[in-house]
């Protein structure tokens, strides 16, 4: 099994039929989200992905100050790239938490991207 493809934490065969016939196009419910209700419900546009994922998520926030990121690149002043760029560095770190695997599943999800998040290729990506 690769590294997240459709049968990503799908174990076995059961997992991946009742997941592909009967959860895939289920709604998902995220009483946890680290998006501003009012601002899904306005159907805000981020202007980056900075500002989406970066802009509120206190457990990213955790990890680069975790890491040793200055504030400046995490709720400071520095500018959206830069910031982006200290979370990809960040998350080079990180394999085997959570937020390595969150991360990866908004990127292949939302965007079609299956390679993982570097500090070399954040520009790309």
């Amino acid at each position: 099994m690769k590294f997240l493809d459709d049968n990503f934490l799908l174990r076995g065969k059961t997992a991946q039929e009742l997941y592909h016939s009967v959860a895939k196009n289920l709604p998902i419910i995220d009483y946890h989200c680290h998006l501003n209700p009012a601002e899904i419900a306005a159907d805000r546009r981020y202007e980056t992905i900075t500002e989406a994922w970066l802009g509120g998520d206190h457990y990213k926030w955790r990890l680069m100050r975790i890491f040793g990121v200055d504030e400046e690149y995490i709720t400071g002043k520095a500018d959206d790239f830069e910031k982006f760029l200290a979370y990809a560095k960040t998350l080079e770190c990180a394999i085997g938490n959570p937020l390595y695997h969150w991360t990866h599943l908004e990127m292949r999800h939302f965007f079609g991207i299956d390679e993982a998040l570097t500090e070399s290729n954040a520009r790309e990506l």
